[in-house]
């Protein structure tokens, strides 16, 4: 009752029981299609064919053309970094080897470092993305064929070939290619005959000694004319001395040589 009334208030009507929605259909009219297309007359699809636009083909195959060529990518910081890093080392050193980078445990790599450095030589790794566009473009070219695979460099500012080749020989294991000394490329077995070489200061001391002795024998031979010269003038001084002093087999002395006196 409470809310019949209250719905009365609110100004509705009260609900009714077990009321339902008037369920009602609704159709729609639709119309058939009945607009089919219509079929092109045969001597218009004759004209069309004939006038039809065929494209030229082109005188090489697409796919026998090379790719276009591929925006350069930008380097990294870390490429130019080592970039950097590569063109100094091939600029102050006057000596660099080049070895294929094996497995090597850390130990073993440590204490070959360590042997190096002894001797002023340096181990330098680089990656082949690096170094080989470099090689390209400068006057090492003639080394890029020893750069498959991981390589590894080792570099000093003096030629120490030969204690370079002495130490390798203690790892066999870390083959030497070959390398560059003084601008100058060399094999594997140019480096070894370059180590065979003996000091600069033993050759500086043979060079002095051949030349001092080409010296002297220059001097003997340049004074060995004048000194017989010399000698046969004075010999034949004393004798026509000796013959103007004599007495002649009368008692008298020889008459004096015009010759002589003119």
């Amino acid at each position: 009752m409470a809310a019949t009334v209250a719905g009365l208030l609110r100004g509705g009507l009260p609900p009714r029981a077990a009321w339902l929605p008037t369920v009602q259909a609704v159709r729609h009219g639709s119309k058939a299609v009945t607009r089919h297309r219509r079929v092109m007359h045969f001597e218009r699809q004759k004209l069309m064919a004939v006038t039809e636009y065929i494209s030229p083909k082109p005188a090489i195959n697409p796919r026998c053309l090379p790719p276009p060529p591929r925006p350069p990518k930008e380097e990294s910081g870390l490429v130019q970094l080592l970039r950097r890093d590569l063109v100094a080392v091939f600029r102050d050193n006057r000596m660099i080897a080049v070895c294929q980078n094996v497995a090597m445990s850390a130990e073993d790599k440590v204490l070959l470092r360590h042997q190096l450095r002894k001797h002023k030589i340096l181990m330098k790794v680089f990656p082949n993305q690096v170094l080989k566009p470099f090689l390209e473009q400068s006057k090492y070219q003639t080394l890029l064929p020893l750069f498959v695979g991981h390589n590894l460099l080792l570099v000093s500012e003096e030629p120490k070939v030969k204690e370079m080749v002495r130490i390798l020989k203690s790892v066999p294991f870390l083959p030497l290619l070959g390398g560059c000394v003084d601008d100058t490329i060399l094999s594997r077995q140019g480096l070894v005959d370059y180590a065979k070489l003996p000091s600069l200061e033993l050759l500086q001391g043979e060079l002095v000694g051949g030349l001092t002795h080409l010296m002297a024998q220059t001097r003997c031979l340049l004074q060995h004319q004048p000194v017989q010269l010399t000698s046969m003038l004075d010999q034949y001084v004393k004798q026509q001395h000796e013959g103007d002093c004599a007495p002649s087999a009368s008692g008298e002395p020889h008459p004096p040589d015009p010759a002589a006196d003119s």
